[in-house]
């Protein structure tokens, strides 16, 4: 088998580099090389999440719908293997692993500080290698039914969801990345095959490891192990999405809990079309800047509502979105849930008339690019964040020069384009038996 190229990506103003390969299987294998550090970490992601229930087959011609929760599904599935568990195996070599399903990848992983080479065999064993049998198909629908019923009970997961409900009409991003209950019940072994022969080609996925590896030894792991399999690069799946309307669906939600005190969550919904690649980064570190800027632990909000006992360290905000769907959230627990909406409100439409402080900007602009800059020593981060780069389309070291180079004026934008109050849905988790 000829040497695989490699290409390096160099970011030398942090200190960095990434080696990079792409497969002839459409596999990119990503390493960063981080010498001294015992902690060596894997993931092998595939770009299929909870929104992907609406696709159309490389090859085919017509559109495959599916129920929700499949991608979560086949997440639980793949650690199943004929003779046991693939972390079984894991935990033999003293390696941790795990998985987890956004709504627009899954992620398995590992980490582990001997036995490198072996752990990496496994990862790309089990996830290549699936094993569908009605009985297990069945065993994992009533773990996943539990798993389901579990997070119903959980206030801080019902007022996120809530509020994906009422600002949403119809896209996905609306709906729980674990399926429903009813959904779940269609999901079929068939089904899990054609999702799994769809969105786990090499062409959908990524490959990344971090640590004090030699990228050449794991590039020629990883090609030796495609090479095997004979498979092709593909041309990139289609996907489908209902057109969301330019209007959110409820301006308030509500629901009794068995909780001590009052959940509530503000929500602005993403509004003017889909941001590509870096202008969808960028866009999601302006808006997260402007977050912390009205309501993060340094601001002016934040230490007169603790100050008056109107929030508590429970109180934070963010933005959660992608491409095509988005929204910005504030949320806390607190005993007077109206009048915090009201003071959050009031915040907004306040910075709206004054406008952003050009020193307090530039301020946390630095913090956001230090922020980014201590991530580097994380290799769960580093990994994380440099598959949602592939995925859209750069690479990890793009995201620091966009943080570098971020604008006063895109703040701005953000504020009267996104934090608009007609577009805001409030989403209520109330104590039971409470008037």
């Amino acid at each position: 088998m000829p040497e695989q190229a490699i290409e390096r990506v160099e970011a030398p103003e942090i200190g960095e580099r990434m080696e990079r390969a792409l497969l002839p299987s459409g596999l990119m294998v990503q390493v960063l090389p981080k010498p001294g550090f015992a902690k060596k970490y894997a993931t092998f992601a595939t770009h299929y999440g909870g929104l992907d229930s609406s696709f159309q087959v490389p090859g085919e011609s017509g559109r495959t719908d599916v129920p929700d929760g499949i991608a979560h599904f086949l997440e639980h599935q793949l650690f199943a293997e004929e003779d046991g568990d693939a972390m079984d195996r894991f935990s033999r070599l003293g390696a941790g692993s795990n998985a987890f399903t956004t709504h627009t990848s899954t992620t398995y992983l590992f980490s582990t500080s001997e036995h490198f080479e072996e752990a990496l065999g496994i990862l790309l064993d089990f996830v290549q290698h699936p094993y569908f049998t009605e009985a297990g198909v069945q065993k994992e629908r009533g773990i996943i039914l539990q798993e389901i019923r579990m997070y119903q009970d959980d206030p801080r997961w019902q007022i996120d969801f809530q509020l994906r409900q009422a600002l949403y009409v119809r896209h996905p991003f609306r709906l729980d990345v674990a399926g429903t209950p009813d959904s779940i019940r269609q999901i079929t072994r068939d089904l899990l095959e054609r999702c799994y022969r769809t969105f786990y080609h090499p062409s959908n996925m990524v490959l990344t490891v971090v640590g004090d590896v030699d990228p050449r030894r794991v590039v020629d792991q990883v090609a030796e192990d495609q090479a095997r399999r004979g498979l092709r690069a593909q041309v990139p799946i289609r996907r489908f999405r209902p057109e969301e309307p330019d209007r959110i669906g409820r301006k308030r939600v509500e629901k009794r809990m068995p909780v001590a005190r009052p959940w509530v969550a503000v929500g602005f919904k993403e509004r003017g079309g889909a941001a590509e690649g870096l202008a969808a980064f960028r866009r999601e570190l302006a808006t997260s800047l402007l977050l912390e800027l009205l309501f993060g632990r340094g601001s002016d909000f934040y230490a007169s509502a603790y100050e008056e006992g109107l929030i508590d360290g429970s109180f934070g905000s963010g933005y959660n979105g992608d491409e095509d769907f988005g929204m910005s959230v504030v949320e806390g627990e607190t005993d007077e849930p109206e009048r915090l909406v009201e003071r959050v409100l009031e915040a907004v439409e306040e910075t709206r008339r004054r406008g952003v402080d050009p020193d307090r900007f530039e301020a946390l602009r630095k913090k956001v690019l230090g922020g980014l800059v201590q991530e580097l020593d994380s290799p769960e981060s580093l990994a994380y964040m440099a598959n949602e780069a592939y995925f859209h389309g750069h690479t990890l070291f793009d995201s620091f020069a966009v943080a570098r180079e971020l604008r006063l004026e895109e703040v701005e934008e953000r504020l009267r384009g996104h934090l608009d109050p007609d577009f805001h849905a409030v989403s209520l988790v109330l104590p039971e038996g409470r008037a």
